[in-house]
């Protein structure tokens, strides 16, 4: 396989956990309603991201899935159920805080991907692949910020309270 083919791969991957993560998080903090939509629409970008990749994959001779991997099912039932339970609690914080620096860490490593396709595109000079690495680059790093953002907010509010 392709060098390049190898880091398109990984970051299909990579975009595609991030996607899951994101809609994991949603439903586990439905009952805080900024996290529960902009967790959302923050995974509708990997989503775009994912069949992105695996139509430029073609062109390396990759055959990825342009959709994500669907893991909500009856985890995400469980866990819906869960955060409307625990959303009578202090726990859920917490879980929010752990839920925020894992997502964090997920999206700086996408990041780092989407860089190192980025400089592969441009040494091969391929112009498609470096307009998707362009376009898609600054909404990861978009997603960490939230990230970021939000952990600082509320561990504030969760560790003093």
């Amino acid at each position: 396989m392709h060098k390049i083919g190898m880091a398109i791969r990984e970051l299909h991957r990579s975009e595609n956990q991030l996607a899951g993560d994101l809609l994991r998080m949603s439903d586990r903090h439905r009952t805080d309603h900024e996290v529960y939509h902009l967790a959302r629409d923050l995974a509708r970008w990997s989503q775009q991201h994912v069949t992105d990749l695996a139509r430029v994959g073609r062109d390396y001779g990759l055959r990825m899935d342009e959709q994500v991997r669907d893991e909500s099912g009856l985890l995400g039932s469980v866990e819906q159920r869960t955060a409307e339970l625990l959303g009578r609690r202090r726990q859920p914080g917490l879980l929010l805080i752990a839920d925020l620096r894992h997502l964090y860490r997920n999206a700086s490593g996408v990041s780092l991907d989407w860089e190192v396709l980025a400089q592969g595109a441009q040494a091969i000079r391929d112009r498609q692949l470096l307009g998707l690495a362009q376009r898609c680059h600054p909404q990861t790093l978009r997603q960490a910020r939230w990230a970021n953002a939000k952990l600082k907010e509320t561990s504030a509010q969760v560790l003093v309270s």
